[in-house]
């Protein structure tokens, strides 16, 4: 294959990680795809594809668990509404101040992830364009 393909099928493979937007886990399944079918052809593109599901991966459950976090946030605060409402006491008194701020901080928290996911992305894109290897920082390495 030539340099210039390698390069090209490189950057596809990192770009495909926007797929995500499209469908669910497309940011995972579309690059595990890409980089399976041509993992190979050369050791470039088995690197790039390494390092971009291992990213893909990575995002996810660092997602998931900022979710879970959101979760265990709405679950304190039904509580605290039905303890206000009904005049029940479940047993669970939580402190309710900034609560507002809390879950403002875990949307503001998701946002900055998102963006710094999107500008990632498209830095391995270009480096993988220009032929660069290019490693995403604060991955875990799944994929070895």
């Amino acid at each position: 294959m030539k340099d210039q393909d390698e390069n090209t099928n490189a950057f596809l493979i990192h770009i495909s990680s926007f797929a995500g937007y499209l469908f669910p886990l497309g940011s995972i399944i579309t690059p595990l795809i890409l980089w399976q079918t041509q993992k190979d052809r050369s050791v470039y593109l088995d690197e790039h594809g390494k390092e971009a599901v291992n990213f893909n991966i990575s995002y996810g459950l660092y997602i998931f668990i900022l979710s879970a976090s959101f979760f265990t946030f709405f679950i304190r605060n039904f509580f605290r509404i039905l303890d206000n409402f009904n005049g029940v006491d479940f047993g669970h008194h939580f402190n309710t101040h900034g609560n507002f701020f809390n879950f403002f901080g875990i949307f503001s928290i998701v946002g900055i992830i998102t963006l710094i996911k999107i500008a990632l992305i498209i830095i391995a894109s270009m480096k993988a364009k220009n032929g660069e290897h290019y490693s995403y920082p604060f991955i875990i390495k799944f994929i070895k």
